[in-house]
């Protein structure tokens, strides 16, 4: 931050303070690292849910008399898991990428919901844009393919289920 600017506020609640607590969250930093971390979390995640969702499928009298079926709606059933882990991590970094790229910051002194606004100055446009395009930007971009990599793998998984 600039030492010349008197800045009101909260440390905290400052947009680039916002992506270095993203970055060094458990959570949301899947997407931020390399990719091969992200699909290891997501395999893990799909991992996990598998038998929960195939033993719910083998409720059905249908599938319980089709096996191939059965692991195959188990299979997809569980991609939902991923697909909304991946949804929460993209609104997250949306919503950092939102208050990077802003003019103002929005904070609270207090947090008794008494807003406040106040504008940038223009260093600290720069820098948040730097941060935005080069970092975030590329985090967003991630998200994204393996967002839709996972509906293209519950089309795909579902149109199967209906051919066999």
């Amino acid at each position: 931050m600039d030492e010349g600017v008197s800045c009101p506020v909260p440390p905290e609640q400052r947009p680039l303070e916002e992506f270095l607590q993203l970055t060094e969250s458990w959570f949301f930093s899947w997407p931020a690292g390399d990719v091969p971390h992200l699909k290891r979390s997501l395999l893990f995640s799909w991992l996990l849910m598998l038998p929960v969702c195939t033993l719910v499928a083998s409720g059905s009298w249908t599938l319980k008399a089709d096996p191939p079926r059965l692991v195959v709606a188990g299979a997809v059933a569980a991609l939902v898991l991923p697909l909304l882990l991946l949804m929460r991590q993209w609104l997250g970094w949306t919503y950092v990428m939102k208050r990077l790229l802003s003019e103002n910051v929005e904070y609270e002194e207090s947090g008794w919901y008494d807003g406040q606004i106040w504008e940038k100055p223009q260093s600290w446009r720069n820098r948040d844009l730097l941060v935005a395009r080069h970092e975030v930007r590329p985090i967003l971009g991630r998200l994204s393919r393996a967002m839709a990599m996972a509906a293209g793998l519950i089309l795909g998984g579902a149109s199967l289920c209906q051919a066999l």
